[in-house]
């Protein structure tokens, strides 16, 4: 809207009364400017009259993202905001025929697409696949050993997000390595930045004799969504969704900022003596579960059957697990209610503070209530709420049930969890895992969130025989091995932000205290190199968070230490006990606490139980004695 010169001021000034005339004459301008009014009808008429027509289309509007004005957003929401997350094609081309490196704004931009520039920790790139469920086929996972060996450094890594990295990838290969993963049925598209990253489920579903229910469909579904939907990348930041379907290895639901979980509904007996016959009324009242509308408060009628609890907000690195939102979904509403719960994030998640930006903040800020009502309103169908305490929860998920031979649902066949250290395979490892798969099993592995892989359908004939193999290639089977509990991010060797060598002082680490101390369960070390807590240090038996230490006036590589975390039925923030430890020192203590932990403990005692009973003054004492 154009705008009146200001008036110029006599030499003498105006006088009090010539003053108040120039303001009433340019008040009356603005009002008539502002009174005109050009719409629009519903039938495309052009009206002069507001109730006949929506916004104002004669005044200027400020541009802004979902309300917010573009003065006001990040740097990364204008950048997404010139250019839609998806159309770099012609920006990557470009880089790949010149063999150029990115400057900020493409290095961003780049990451949509699961192409990461690492510098200055190695001067190129890493690719990040999105492999929804975790399912691979061996063909796959050959076409990835492929990949690695032909545009990348001859390796291949697990993350906790049941994906596969390559790095060392040069700028001159962009395009062949993702035309490369589009032709083994594969794509990296969002599985970086802002974006609904890789969607993980249970890692033994399909298989697994204790699982509620196969969520493989579940994740398949949403992935598809999320690729075919435009609107749905160019989120406020990462978004993380899980389902988790009751079987023995745990997804991890409750660190992700949407988790599904499934429960079960079953009938109840109201004769107490099973041998009292049963009457009309004992029939109608094993099914009389009722839900309340979430729309108006009407009683819904719940048949007994298996159902989805939601969960939210779960983000590790703020010390913070998923909770309860209080709703039951039917199983074949979940994708449509993470959709409109992902929809409801990207219009209300905070655009101006990138630190503020995911799902935790905008449910501190409206809380649980508030934000179902947003999400029912894009819903066609009610949200039920129903008492937790009403559903039979997942029965708790077997400690390390990621690694060993565990029998399947399918008579005669077994899956076998491999221990991958720190998730790190060369690609001859690939291959002969694909093979393994092809020859032995049902032709597919599964990755896990603790950056190891499983390998079903192997028959009772055939176990021993995969078991040698697997030691053969430097892998493992034993569930209370050291290394098998091992989780890493990255590291400063692959990543800017990382203070510490992580898988590289995992692997040392796990290699001393295998020799050192013999244990009868399982136990989780976790290191991440940041407190963006990429590895969910504060989740594992003993975390550990990369810092810089000094060191006789030197900077050393160390470690803050936390005890006491855990994940599914064991939920629990880990509480920090060390800070800034040197880590030439944290091998010896680590062994220490181990075998103090082993001495004193009560019978059969978890470690995390045995942190979790004691205060940190009394765990600090003990452990320094």
């Amino acid at each position: 809207m154009s705008t009146l010169p200001n008036p110029i001021e006599p030499p003498n000034g105006f006088t009090p009364e010539q003053k108040e005339y120039l303001a009433g004459f340019l008040e009356g301008i603005a009002r008539r400017n502002l009174a005109l009014y050009v719409g629009s009808t519903g039938n495309g008429m052009i009206t002069a009259d507001p109730q006949q027509g929506g916004p104002n289309l004669a005044t200027q509007r400020e541009e802004t993202i979902f309300g917010t004005p573009l003065a006001d957003v990040t740097k990364q929401e204008r950048w997404k905001h010139e250019e839609h997350p998806l159309d770099g094609w012609d920006r990557i081309l470009a880089h790949a025929e010149a063999n150029q490196f990115p400057d900020e704004e493409d290095t961003y931009r780049f990451r949509n697409v699961g192409l990461f520039y690492v510098a200055p920790a190695q001067n190129s790139f890493m690719l990040r696949c999105r492999i929804p469920a975790g399912e691979l086929t061996a063909l796959q996972l050959r076409g990835l050993a492929d990949i690695a060996d032909d545009f990348g450094n001859g390796k291949a890594a697990i993350t906790t997000r049941s994906n596969i990295q390559i790095r060392e990838i040069a700028a001159r290969n962009l395009v062949n390595v993702l035309t490369r993963l589009q032709s083994l049925g594969l794509t990296s598209r969002g599985s970086g930045v802002d974006n609904v990253r890789n969607i993980t489920a249970s890692p033994t579903a399909g298989f697994d004799p204790q699982e509620l229910i196969d969520t493989r469909p579940f994740a398949h579904a949403l992935h598809h969504y999320i690729l075919n939907h435009r609107d749905l990348y160019g989120l406020p930041r990462k978004f993380n969704v899980a389902f988790e379907g009751g079987g023995s290895v745990d997804t991890v639901a409750d660190t992700n900022d949407l988790g599904f979980m499934a429960v079960s509904i079953r009938p109840r007996h109201s004769s107490s003596k099973a041998d009292e016959p049963r009457t009309k009324d004992d029939d109608e009242n094993d099914y009389d579960f009722r839900g309340v509308s979430l729309q108006d408060g009407s009683p819904i009628s719940i048949e007994p059957g298996v159902y989805f609890r939601v969960e939210l907000a779960g983000i590790t690195g703020h010390k913070q697990l998923a909770t309860d939102a209080g709703i039951l979904i039917r199983p074949a509403e979940a994708v449509a209610v993470a959709v409109a719960m992902i929809r409801v994030f990207i219009e209300n998640g905070d655009r101006k503070d990138r630190k503020k930006a995911r799902l935790k903040y905008l449910m501190d800020r409206w809380g649980v209530a508030k934000f179902l009502e947003e999400t029912q309103k894009k819903l066609a169908f009610g949200l039920m709420k129903f008492p937790l305490e009403q559903c039979l929860r997942r029965p708790p998920a077997l400690k390390h049930g990621h690694i060993g031979v565990y029998r399947q649902k399918q008579k005669g066949k077994n899956y076998i969890g491999v221990a991958v250290p720190v998730g790190v395979m060369t690609t001859r490892q690939m291959r002969r895992l694909a093979d393994i798969a092809a020859n032995y099993g049902s032709g597919q592995v599964r990755l896990t969130p603790w950056q190891n892989l499983l390998i079903p359908g192997v028959s009772d004939s055939f176990v021993e025989t995969v078991k040698r193999q697997v030691e053969r290639m430097g892998f493992h089977h034993e569930a209370t091995n050291m290394i098998g509990g091992l989780v890493a991010c990255t590291g400063n060797t692959g990543c800017k932000y990382s203070a510490t060598d992580t898988k590289g002082q995992a692997v040392a680490l796990a290699a001393h205290l295998s020799k050192r101390v013999r244990l009868d369960q399982p136990i989780n070390i976790h290191l991440t190199g940041c407190p963006n807590s990429c590895a969910q240090h504060y989740i594992g038996d003993i975390g550990l968070q990369g810092v810089k230490v000094n060191a006789a006036g030197s900077s050393e590589e160390g470690y803050n230490i936390v005890f006491g975390g855990g994940f599914g039925a064991d939920a629990a923030i880990g509480k920090e006990v060390f800070k800034g430890i040197s880590f030439t020192e944290i091998p010896k203590l680590l062994e220490h606490v181990l075998k103090v932990y082993l001495s004193r403990r009560q019978p059969g005692e978890s470690f995390a139980a045995f942190a979790r009973r004691h205060e940190v003054k009394q765990l600090q004492e003990m452990f320094s004695s």
